[in-house]
């Protein structure tokens, strides 16, 4: 994979952003923990940011830290916002100290279930944030470890305000240019292979739209948000 754009952010910086903005989201805003989460079919509100907590407490864990006990009952909406803040407090020095791309992936993850979060809720996206582009690397690398894995021909993203990366190996013998919401979505498994093929490719993309399930990511049957 290679990339033509500044270098960004540790992957780190972008983790208490996230919680900010999921707690932004949420606070003063009653009655939302059996919402449903389309992007996630089979999740709820309270589903999502569970998740996102036990998330950071595995990770935490394996960088020395001590998740708190497990509560007893299933927790509220704040409890769990409040658990995942205590979690993150310890958590954000640590990976700070690790450096690198550390805790890249629980960034990535985060991030996408904040826009999982927004969509849910009819809330745009950010215009900016900070955890976007080391998290779209991330899938960028997931996407060209499924093109080379296939044999595909690697394939040039773009955003089409310049910034542009190789997914797979070689010469690209594609594009494909769409805004950044969108391609961050089709990356994460947000939108249906409808979807995927409606961007604006150079060529035809059927060969390529298979490698868009890798990982934990795979195109939903109906349009995605």
């Amino acid at each position: 994979m290679t990339t033509s754009r500044p270098a960004t952010a540790p992957d780190f910086v972008g983790y208490p952003q996230v919680r900010r903005g999921v707690r932004a989201l949420l606070d003063g805003r009653p009655g939302l923990h059996h919402r449903p989460v389309p992007a996630c079919p089979e999740w709820t509100v309270t589903d999502l940011l569970g998740h996102l907590t036990v998330i950071a407490e595995r990770v935490l864990g394996r960088h020395g830290g001590t998740p708190p006990p497990s509560p007893a009952a299933s927790p509220a909406l704040p409890a769990l916002l409040d658990r995942w803040d205590a979690v993150g407090a310890e958590l954000d020095p640590l990976l700070a100290a690790a450096g690198g791309r550390s805790g890249e992936v629980m960034v990535m993850d985060a991030y996408t279930h904040e826009l999982d979060l927004r969509a849910a809720l009819g809330v745009p996206p950010p215009a900016e944030h900070v955890a976007w582009a080391p998290s779209f690397d991330v899938l960028v690398r997931g996407l060209s470890g499924s093109i080379a894995g296939r044999g595909l021909p690697a394939l040039l993203i773009r955003t089409g305000d310049g910034a542009e990366w190789t997914a797979g190996e070689g010469r690209p013998a594609a594009s494909v240019t769409a805004p950044a919401h969108d391609l961050y979505r089709a990356l994460a498994g947000r939108r249906s292979l409808g979807q995927l093929a409606a961007l604006d490719w150079s060529e035809t993309p059927g060969r390529w739209l298979p490698a868009f399930s890798w990982g934990p990511f795979s195109p939903p049957l109906s349009p995605g948000v």
